[in-house]
């Protein structure tokens, strides 16, 4: 499960970014992008984040993900088609030349402190 090891990267650069920024609170958000292409298990991330996060800054932290979707455009017929999951083929007219558009984006986004 290569999620816990994002989660654990996650909360280290956080917790570093936030003592560098001489905030002394808790950290109370997290705000992240999660293509739906990326290889990522985001029910996973959530579980490696409640597993990981307690003894941290990060205890007190509501976990927002966004899911962008992706897009297949079709070379063949010119059709985009918004997709959840990777395809081999055209969903308008089952051309083999597609190329992707987004789905694939890992990102923070924000961190909300404590005031």
């Amino acid at each position: 499960m290569h999620e816990l090891s994002i989660v654990e990267t996650l909360i280290e650069q956080v917790e570093s970014e936030v003592r560098r920024s001489g905030h002394d609170g808790d950290i109370i958000g997290l705000d992240l992008t999660i293509g739906r292409l990326s290889g990522i298990n985001v029910d996973s991330i959530r579980f490696a984040f409640e597993l990981l996060a307690p003894d941290t800054l990060l205890r007190r932290a509501d976990l927002r993900i966004t899911e962008p979707k992706a897009a297949c455009r079709c070379e063949q017929c010119g059709a985009r088609t918004e997709i959840d999951d990777l395809v081999a083929e055209c969903p308008a007219c089952g051309g083999r030349r597609i190329t992707f558009e987004g789905g694939q984006e890992l990102s923070l986004e924000s961190i909300e402190l404590e005031d």
